[in-house]
């Protein structure tokens, strides 16, 4: 199957601009006066992710400055700037955050849509300190929006988000726990087409089953529904992000 990277960049904004509707109707479906309850994610309200998705999106339009205009601009100024960012956010009103979501998402989209090709192809450095063409970032967005659409906790699931970049992200999240060092034995079996991937040797595999959707829940870490082992209990996954 095809990688969301072989796409055109038109394709990619496409699949990008889906999931950014998807995630907003999730949010939408949520009365202000949940914007405390829990999120999928640990320690984090629906006010906490919300808050965080919208200063994701002013972060990328930092990175898409930075490559039309080539002065350095990046994502944030520091990890502990960032945490206190979404800390912040989280104590806004409910309306202010929508409002925020709202203004970082068109201000992102204007980006892109106004990017000059050089623009698209001039590297820039992620907050992880990776170096990549600009057009990585609209990856970057479609991971965070159909992944925090599931997170919201209101109806939304893995079933929903494109083959394509389940077929992207699947493979990604092994290749992270490969590169640290993590996942020794575990190979990922897709019952519907019988791909495998291999995580690393071990002397003891162990074999997780399941759907491509089922398999990129499970090591995204997001609950091990539609996937078994044929050697007993299901693992928690190792850390991805």
């Amino acid at each position: 199957m095809s990688s969301f990277h072989d796409l055109s960049v038109e394709e990619r904004l496409n699949l990008t601009r889906r999931g950014t509707a998807h995630y907003s109707g999730q949010l939408a479906l949520i009365d202000n006066a949940d914007f405390g309850r829990d999120t999928l994610l640990p320690d984090w309200t629906v006010a906490h992710l919300a808050a965080h998705v919208a200063y994701n999106a002013a972060a990328l339009c930092n990175l898409m400055e930075w490559a039309e205009t080539g002065v350095e601009t990046p994502m944030y100024s520091s990890p502990q700037a960032r945490n206190e960012e979404i800390a912040y956010g989280a104590t806004l009103l409910p309306d202010a955050i929508r409002n925020l979501h709202d203004h970082t998402l068109v201000r992102l989209d204007v980006a892109w849509r106004d990017a000059s090709d050089e623009a698209w192809n001039a590297e820039v450095k992620t907050a992880q300190g990776r170096t990549v063409p600009a057009s990585e970032t609209l990856w970057m967005r479609t991971r965070e929006v159909w992944l925090h659409a599931v997170d919201l906790g209101v109806n939304a699931d893995f079933g929903d988000i494109p083959e394509v970049i389940l077929a992207t992200l699947l493979p990604e999240i092994a290749g992270k726990w490969r590169g640290a060092g993590l996942g020794e034995g575990l190979v990922l079996v897709n019952t519907g087409s019988g791909e495998r991937i291999e995580v690393s040797p071990g002397e003891n595999n162990v074999e997780i089953h399941g759907s491509l959707a089922g398999l990129t829940r499970w090591a995204a870490g997001r609950g091990d529904r539609g996937v078994t082992s044929p050697q007993g209990e299901v693992p928690t996954p190792p850390r991805w992000l």
